[in-house]
């Protein structure tokens, strides 16, 4: 009787821990972020510039991309972009209200225009593009939209670095 009670109390208290780490303790920004990092990776392995991109919105993904400029010849098919359409999409409209975009690389200024468009609250992004971001193009977001960066910026950085080390070495 006692063996019984004791495995019925242990299997609870591992049940009640799931349960928590589901329901009660939800992702965070790092989370997030290394699902885009995840996408990042594999515009790498597609020989794409290796930028990541995340959608979330009630906690979920709704929208995952990467980079797709080579593989579809298009210079618009940025991370942000194919994860705005894909989001619109989920959701079957066009604003993105309610919603987080994690990105790995500060957008640049189109994605930036079509953030503002979509009128997203909140940017996350991880290593900055002190170039062509669109903080130092001083683009405007929409008035509501709050942008911090610094997310795992290294791994991001990293990442994209190695990136273009290979390639300078390939040509």
């Amino acid at each position: 009787m006692k063996y019984y009670f004791f495995s019925v109390l242990t299997q609870l208290l591992l049940f009640l821990g799931l349960i928590k780490s589901i329901l009660i303790t939800p992702h965070d920004d790092i989370y997030f972020m290394k699902r885009a990092l995840q996408e990042a990776q594999a515009a790498y392995d597609k020989s794409e510039i290796p930028i990541g991109a995340v959608i979330v919105a009630d906690n979920q993904i709704i929208a995952r991309a990467h980079n797709l400029t080579q593989t579809l010849n298009d210079v618009t098919a940025h991370a942000e972009m194919q994860a705005i359409t894909a989001a619109a999409n989920f959701l079957g409209g066009k604003y993105l209200h309610k919603c987080t975009l994690y990105v790995t690389i500060e957008p640049c200024q189109m994605c930036a225009g079509a953030l503002f468009w979509s009128q997203i609250p909140t940017i996350v992004y991880g290593a900055s593009d002190s170039q062509r971001g669109c903080i130092a193009m001083k683009t405007k977001l929409h008035p509501k939209t709050k942008i911090s960066g610094g997310v795992l910026a290294k791994e991001a950085a990293g990442l994209l670095q190695q990136f273009f080390i290979e390639k300078r070495n390939l040509n």
